[in-house]
């Protein structure tokens, strides 16, 4: 998802720079449909997150680093919302609105604002475009704060909470450390027939 995101990041500042045409409106098309894409994710991974807590870590104590881990992610929870959201106002602000696909397969209607007044429709699209760029910039800002800070975790304090934000990998069975990093597996108890 990480890829993704900053994939959309470059994606979008580079169309800017395209020349008003054919190619820019498939550029915004195709940003469009890769962030309600992003949006889908987004709402998935935090269904996940508040049904399954995130790892406990070296890291989870009391303190105002671990305050600022959390409100860092909520943080960008919300941008994988509000970004999404401000780009299919954008796309449904334009005239004549145009159908966007979800992951390129299901078709995702614009939002109702065709029977809107062509100056309710600029203003819509004036405000989610500064809605937009500035949580951009916020997410330009905090993606090298959230790399430093996992960095510093890794080389610095030598905790595991890089680990826990890499997908997982076997560990190996022949280190003498053991399993160190795969959680324990959950046993189930049985239930005797009478019970």
């Amino acid at each position: 998802m990480a890829a993704v995101v900053i994939f959309q990041l470059v994606s979008g500042w580079m169309m800017q720079r395209y020349p008003v045409g054919a190619d820019k409106i498939e550029a915004y098309r195709l940003h469009s449909e890769i962030g309600l894409t992003l949006l889908l994710l987004g709402a998935l991974r935090l269904l996940w997150r508040l049904m399954v807590p995130g790892p406990i870590n070296a890291a989870d104590k009391m303190g105002w680093k671990t305050s600022m881990a959390h409100a860092l992610h909520i943080i960008f929870y919300a941008l994988f919302v509000i970004l999404p959201l401000t780009g299919w106002i954008m796309w449904s602000s334009i005239d004549p609105p145009m159908p966007l696909r979800l992951a390129g397969l299901v078709e995702v209607p614009p939002m109702p604002f065709a029977d809107l007044t062509p100056e309710w429709r600029l203003w819509l699209l004036d405000w989610s475009e500064d809605a937009h760029a500035a949580g951009v910039i916020l997410l330009t800002l905090l993606i090298p704060v959230h790399a430093v800070a996992a960095v510093k975790h890794h080389f610095w304090d030598r905790d595991d909470v890089l680990e826990g934000m890499l997908p997982e990998v076997p560990d190996d069975a022949s280190h003498p450390a053991g399993a160190q990093h795969t959680p324990p597996q959950l046993e189930v108890p049985v239930r005797a027939k009478g019970d």
